[in-house]
């Protein structure tokens, strides 16, 4: 039996909307580290987007490394494998590994090749139970980007199609080198076909018009799990129990404000899962919207966001650092037209309470009738100036006139650019 602990998309070194969230990131490890231990898990598997960008700070990589050398100190025979995301550096992830075997770790980043052929042996990595034999096999495959896949004759998507013959191939292998009893796990930082997504929500970098989605078909009933990276919000894929996101520890954006984070538990015996469990993680800072629905009027976005809890009293020191956990505030007004002065209203009431300010959204009225598209429609746009086009934009979006004071600030852009 082989214990193995799913988990990806950490993005260390994440700012949201300007505050760094390196107290938020420590507390998930911590608690990490404490499921490992509590759980006795044989092995850990990271499905990409370790940090948020491809360049991250010395603090997140010294975050990242201090976790490695932390877990594996309290749980001496604990295996740790990780991919590369999209977000990730494939190169700079791998360059300690040969420290990080040491600690039992493998990373894979890069598919390497010889020859031009893809070695798949490297990207199939061995887990131990915690009797040191090998239980199973796992097809360890970082976000692939083009080149780093078989190329397909196809008249469908080419991404998809190759990705498939990558996992194909690779399990083909796997299976001439599996034993009697040992599973096989997959590995994979990508968007699955089906797998749900916040609307409105840019952190996941998906791709329009789904070219990038490969089918979970690719996954086949010969592979015992698919610990999955890439989309934030933890699932399960086209209904298949053992084929799952285990989503972000964290809220990347206030479109993930309802998401339910955690890691996925997986026990396998006897080259199957027998047991498939989503622990729970609650993080330290929550999202709060004012309001939680559609945006409100000024008015009522004041009265709401003035009934908002107050900050401690406590001591400078104290409340400063306690400040760090209050939830973030995104705030959602309806106007008619632009309020100069509304940021400076919103941050007078809420300067004692117990948010921290993240965004103010306004969300201007839209006419029972498209001015700018009836216009656009009628005219052509060839056939309209540039100055009939902003303002019938203008119009459109504020429901009033253009004023003439922005209408000569336009033109002498207009005549300066040309």
């Amino acid at each position: 039996m082989i214990r193995i602990l799913h988990t990806a998309d950490w993005h260390l070194g994440q700012t949201f909307f300007g505050y760094d969230r390196v107290e938020e990131h420590v507390h998930f490890l911590q608690w990490l580290a404490r499921e490992l231990k509590e759980n006795k898990i044989d092995v850990l598997l990271v499905a990409g987007d370790v940090f948020d960008v491809s360049n991250p700070s010395a603090a997140s990589q010294r975050m990242f490394y201090h976790f490695i050398r932390q877990v594996t100190e309290e749980n001496p025979k604990l295996q740790l494998v990780v991919v590369a995301g999209n977000h990730d550096s494939a190169a700079r992830l791998e360059a300690p590994v040969p420290l990080l075997q040491e600690m039992r770790t493998e990373i894979r980043g890069i598919v390497r090749k010889h020859e031009g052929e893809i070695d798949y042996d490297h990207l199939i990595v061995e887990l131990k139970n915690s009797e040191g034999e090998v239980e199973a096999l796992c097809l360890a495959v970082p976000f692939l980007r083009q080149g780093d896949y078989p190329v397909v004759a196809t008249d469908g998507n080419p991404y998809a199609e190759g990705v498939k013959e990558l996992y194909v191939r690779l399990q083909e292998r796997a299976l001439q080198r599996r034993k009697d009893g040992q599973a096989l796990v997959a590995v994979g930082h990508l968007q699955a076909t089906g797998s749900e997504i916040a609307e409105r929500d840019f952190s996941e970098r998906t791709i329009i018009g789904g070219l990038e989605c490969v089918s979970p078909d690719t996954f086949t009933e010969q592979i015992a799990y698919t610990a999955l990276g890439h989309i934030h919000k933890s699932q399960r894929v086209s209904g298949r129990e053992n084929v799952r996101y285990a989503g972000s520890p964290l809220p990347m954006s206030f479109a993930e404000r309802e998401y339910h984070h955690g890691v996925v538990i997986v026990t396998l015996a006897e080259g199957w899962a027998v047991e498939i469990e989503k622990r729970e993680y609650v993080p330290l800072v929550g999202l709060l919207s004012v309001p939680r629905g559609k945006a409100a009027t000024p008015e009522e976005v004041l009265e709401e966001l003035a009934h908002l809890p107050l900050a401690s009293e406590e001591a400078e020191g104290e409340q400063t650092e306690r400040s760090l956990h209050f939830p973030y505030l995104e705030i959602k007004v309806l106007l008619t037209e632009p309020e100069p002065m509304l940021r400076q209203r919103i941050e007078e009431v809420i300067a004692d309470k117990a948010v921290r300010l993240a965004r103010i959204v306004s969300v201007y009225r839209q006419a029972e009738e498209n001015t700018l598209e009836e216009e656009v429609l009628a005219a052509g746009l060839q056939e309209m100036n540039p100055l009939q086009i902003v303002k019938a934009t203008f119009e459109n979006t504020y429901q009033s006139e253009m004023p003439e004071e922005l209408e000569r600030l336009f033109q002498q852009a207009m005549r300066e650019a040309e």
